[in-house]
């Protein structure tokens, strides 16, 4: 009998490989054959529940600057948002911290003169546009011209630029938020059923250094006269501020900073009970670190959840490798014991979210971060973060100017929109421990064997209806250039089996920007019908080939699992 390998709570567990004998089947000494995986779910009960709106979205400020918060009332976009509801909205970022509301309703006024990349006619439709939303009730959803779009995009490419220069050399001009754009934004999110979560600036400051509350209210009481449905942040990444506007804040004045946005809230009849997220610090190394610590010690604890952000590397990455390297991936592992252990010290049992993820820094790099490489990196977050119990990821970012989004400046998903989309579809909150048995090749001295084969388990999603409850749901990463074979064992043995395989599509290879589900491309059929996101069924009892550098999802169908069906 195989042995098991590793502790049964971990969901991610070594390749298995042993050597074939010298000569055999005619092969070359030393030859690695595919070994046999045996895998097996527990389903008594789940190892971790995490919040309905685990996998959720983040929205960059940047959109009031590069003139796409004009066209978040797309049909498309808003259609492409729905693709992933139910889920949280963080308009926040690296912006955050400059970013002024003024409650102005005449927009043309404010923006001072016309910009030359726009026809008159065109500019008069948006204003036209934007009186209608307020009179209109529900969903106001436009469909743009084409020479709209590309005027836009044209305006967006220059400013990216702009854009880049400021966060590369962290030196940010301020950016400003009027009535009529918060009406965009929150029109956006509720009609795709998202839940927006608001960062307000934490760099407005008194000259004792006290936190200037003075915008927040003004947008408080707006929002409330609205009776708009939002959650709040105040700052973003704080143990960075030094480095980009040499000033700093230290632990204690940003907890009282949250303590004096509480009371704010509750000042405000409609936001008395609005949940508070934050502190939104950056990847949890020294700095990071010491500020979460004192946070947390000197009332922090103020939050409905503390909120963290990873980012896996720089934009100097050059090579499609560097997204699958087994280290890379590990180091959010590395992040999340660090920032669970300072939040169960002072906190025990608040919630944890990453406030924020994306595959690189700065807006990502261009033919990596938009490919279906980056899948890698995004479907490892999700499992790892489900592994430990972090309660929401947001992902950076549905929509922007760089190439971390999940959607393009064209309107079309990139591959981490599709993956987001199936995991939505068949991953429910509900995380099961994972044992696998096989044989583990001996390792050379000094060589370390990493884990390049990820699989991780759920109750299948109980929005799914056409999976009956007590469903579950499996997901693997096969990161090795060879395939690999799983056999279902345990209590999955003889099971009906459905397959959803994501493979890139054509000869780019990782580098492609379209997906194929099963040996199918997936592209939009118009601009509010997705594709049939159709199963392969797999004979009860078969063995599952793992295809080279792909992911898949495999639904249990009748193994009626106690865990899933509560």
């Amino acid at each position: 009998m195989p042995r098991q390998l590793g502790p049964p709570l971990w969901l991610a567990l070594m390749v298995l490989q042993t050597a074939l004998p010298p000569g055999a089947g005619g092969r070359r000494q030393g030859f690695l054959e595919r070994t046999l995986i045996l895998l097996d779910v527990s389903t008594r009960s789940p190892v971790r529940v995490l919040n309905e709106n685990f996998l959720s979205l983040q929205l960059d400020p940047s959109i009031t600057a590069d003139g796409w918060l004009d066209f978040l009332s797309s049909k498309r976009l808003v259609t492409l948002a729905r693709g992933l509801a139910p889920a949280y909205l963080r308009f926040g970022g690296k912006r955050t911290d400059f970013l002024q509301f003024h409650n102005l309703k005449n927009l043309a006024k404010f923006r001072g003169p016309s910009p030359d990349y726009y026809l008159k006619n065109y500019e008069d439709d948006i204003v036209r546009s934007d009186i209608a939303l307020d009179k209109q009730k529900g969903c106001r959803l436009a469909s743009h011209p084409d020479m709209m779009l590309e005027l836009q995009r044209e305006k967006a490419a220059q400013m990216r630029q702009v854009l880049l220069k400021e966060q590369v050399s962290n030196i940010y001009s301020d950016t400003t938020i009027t009535a009529r754009s918060l009406d965009k934004l929150y029109n956006f999110a509720d009609c795709a059923g998202l839940h927006l979560i608001f960062g307000l600036n934490a760099l407005h400051r008194n000259h004792d250094n006290s936190w200037n509350s003075s915008s927040a209210l003004s947008l408080l009481k707006y929002s409330a006269g609205k009776k708009y449905n939002i959650s709040w942040e105040l700052g973003n990444e704080p143990n960075g501020y030094r480095t980009m506007v040499a000033r700093s804040i230290n632990s204690s004045r940003l907890a009282q900073d949250y303590v004096m946005l509480k009371t704010l809230l509750q000042s405000v009849r409609y936001y008395s009970r609005a949940s508070l997220y934050g502190p939104n610090v950056g990847r949890p190394r020294k700095n990071a670190i010491v500020l979460l610590d004192g946070f947390m010690r000197n009332g922090g604890s103020v939050v409905d959840a503390v909120t963290w952000q990873h980012y896996y590397m720089d934009r100097r990455v050059s090579k499609v490798e560097d997204f699958m390297k087994t280290r890379l991936l590990d180091t959010l592992t590395e992040q999340i014991t660090k920032v669970l252990k300072i939040v169960k010290t002072h906190a025990p049992g608040k919630k944890v979210w990453l406030g924020g993820v994306g595959p690189a820094w700065a807006g990502g790099t261009n033919n990596l971060s938009d490919t279906f490489a980056a899948c890698f990196l995004w479907i490892n977050t999700l499992g790892i973060s489900a592994m430990h119990g972090i309660d929401v990821v947001l992902r950076h970012s549905f929509f922007d100017y760089g190439y971390n989004h999940l959607v393009d400046q064209h309107f079309n998903p990139v591959p981490d929109y599709w993956l987001s989309m199936l995991y939505k579809q068949l991953v429910g909150p509900q995380v099961l421990a994972v044992h696998v048995a096989g044989l583990q090749r001996k390792p050379r001295p000094g060589r370390v064997i990493r884990d390049k084969l990820r699989i991780y388990a759920h109750c299948t999603s109980f929005y799914n209806h056409n999976y009956v409850r007590g469903s579950i749901t499996i997901y693997i990463i096969n990161l090795h250039r060879s395939r690999k074979k799983i056999k279902l064992a345990g209590t999955l043995r003889n099971k009906t089996v459905h397959q959803y395989l994501l493979q890139p599509l054509g000869s780019d290879g990782l580098h492609s920007r379209s997906v194929l589900l099963n040996g199918e491309p997936l592209s939009m059929v118009d601009d509010e019908t997705f594709p049939e996101l159709k199963p392969r069924a797999l004979r009860a009892g078969r063995t599952i080939t793992m295809p080279p550098t792909s992911i898949a999802f495999y639904v249990i169908k009748n193994i009626n699992a106690y865990a899933c069906r509560r």
